[in-house]
């Protein structure tokens, strides 16, 4: 199947009342193992690189190993650009053939987050390329990009920002992090439903690597349509790569740990599909 938008996959995520699991890739590796845990699953899924990531091995690269992935299966695959820093990546992406784009300007004031959403969404509009922008902080480090103890997601500032942009998703920032979290995370629900009764677009979760199933449950019945999930995706795939190194400690060939490796991403992702409650959904 060719890749598809994230419009469509969102849309009906939201309606149906399930989130799609979004994935972030490190290398060919992650990304054969998320999209053979689709296929087994039978769920859309969203395959994302990050701006670290693009500068580790390029766009180009990235783009046509997910292109091939995606030809490869019969369920909806999409490509999307995460956190994207600055009006340069985000077109650099969209003139590849990307086919959903983030651009991140939570760390602006409202005024000059919406001047530079909006020159990407106006940018992307010709070619119906949805695009995806945070508003509010998710804490953490995400990249090279820290956000502190994070900042929340204002429900009426939520209002004014998706008219003026017209983006098609939008990140919040509810009180979760990237990265591995310490301690329990306290998740501000309570705002999350506030801002699905005010906004009527699919919501994303960032930072979901460490929440409880449990959690990510309640979060997508108070309107979450999308979860990113990257921390554990390296975690699961350096487990893998140590496991085969203590119990075959001579080890050379990648082949060999990049199996295991993979097999530990791939039932990773499909747990996560499962919570997100996306599986059977690809039909």
């Amino acid at each position: 199947m060719a890749l598809v938008m994230t419009n469509e996959m969102l849309t009906k995520a939201r309606n149906g009342h399930y989130a799609v699991g979004a994935f972030n890739v490190e290398n060919m590796e992650m990304a054969m193992s998320v999209a053979a845990a689709a296929e087994e699953l039978q769920a859309p899924v969203i395959i994302q690189t990050t701006p670290s990531t693009v500068k580790y091995a390029g766009l180009s690269l990235y783009y046509s190993m997910v292109k091939v992935l995606a030809e490869k299966v019969e369920v909806p695959v999409a490509i999307h650009l995460d956190h994207g820093n600055s009006f340069s990546l985000a077109m650099q992406a969209l003139r590849l053939g990307y086919t959903s784009i983030m651009i991140d300007g939570s760390q602006y004031l409202l005024k000059d987050n919406i001047t530079l959403t909006k020159s990407v969404v106006e940018a992307c509009k010709p070619s119906d390329i949805p695009v995806e922008a945070e508003l509010g902080k998710v804490g953490g480090k995400e990249d090279d990009k820290d956000g502190g103890s994070g900042g929340y997601t204002d429900p009426e500032e939520a209002v004014i920002f998706v008219k003026e942009t017209e983006i098609s998703s939008l990140a919040v920032a509810i009180g979760t992090a990237h990265g591995v979290y310490k301690g329990e995370p306290k998740l501000d629900l309570e705002r999350l439903s506030q801002i699905r009764q005010k906004v009527d677009i699919p919501l994303v979760l960032h930072g979901a690597s460490g929440l409880s199933d449990e959690v990510l449950t309640e979060s997508i019945r108070r309107g979450i349509s999308k979860i990113n999930f990257a921390t554990q995706l390296r975690i699961a795939y350096t487990d893998g790569v140590n496991k085969q190194l203590k119990e075959q400690p001579g080890t050379i060939d990648p082949k060999k740990y990049g199996t295991v490796a993979m097999d530990s991403v791939k039932q990773f992702v499909m747990q996560c599909m499962h919570t997100c409650g996306c599986v059977g959904k690809a039909k």
